[in-house]
């Protein structure tokens, strides 16, 4: 049987910070323009990715979950 594991509506609905957003793009569209970014930018922006990809799959999860019940 499957575990059942509750996610609080706030936790779902959660989004990265304005200004995290705003980092995030600005490091993504240096990149896009064909600058290099260095290995700690490169870090950065990569959790900030797997960071975002991870609340949107949350947010998709959650919203599955409350139409189902």
């Amino acid at each position: 049987m499957p575990e059942i594991i509750e996610i609080p509506i706030e936790l779902a609905q959660f989004q990265l910070p304005q200004a995290v957003q705003e980092r995030l793009q600005f490091l993504l569209d240096r990149q896009d323009a064909g600058e290099e970014l260095n290995q700690t930018e490169r870090r950065e922006a990569e959790g900030l990715v797997e960071l975002a990809e991870f609340l949107s799959l949350l947010s998709l999860r959650s919203q599955r979950v409350m139409k189902q019940g």
